[in-house]
């Protein structure tokens, strides 16, 4: 799977409001046959970054993800609301789903 995280500095009079400025897009996103996830977090330390964190099938998803009628126009309507050119790590993992962190294992409760 591709697996992106990005870093989404806001700025600081849209903060509070950038999950519904982002909802479309986001909404659109997960309608896509070869999105995993896309969900976004806010940052605990800045109140004015987000942190979407996003899985594509494979390489051919994230393809059609950015090339997506969705994707352009997020282009041209999130960027006014932004701080900052986004940050980002892309990687391809071997893995279609999330890993439990075994180091840290819940026993099964009754």
């Amino acid at each position: 799977m591709i697996f992106i995280t990005a870093k989404f500095r806001v700025l600081p009079d849209h903060a509070d409001r950038f999950p519904e400025i982002a909802g479309e897009f986001t909404q659109a996103t997960r309608d896509e046959p070869g999105c995993l996830w896309f969900d976004w977090s806010r940052s605990l330390a800045d109140p004015t970054e987000y942190v979407l964190v996003e899985a594509f099938r494979d390489g051919e998803a994230g393809a059609a993800h950015v090339q997506s009628e969705h994707f352009r126009k997020a282009q041209q309507t999130l960027p006014p609301y932004l701080a900052e050119t986004p940050r980002i790590v892309n990687a391809t993992v071997p893995q279609d789903d999330w890993s439990l962190l075994g180091e840290m294992a819940v026993p099964e409760r009754d």
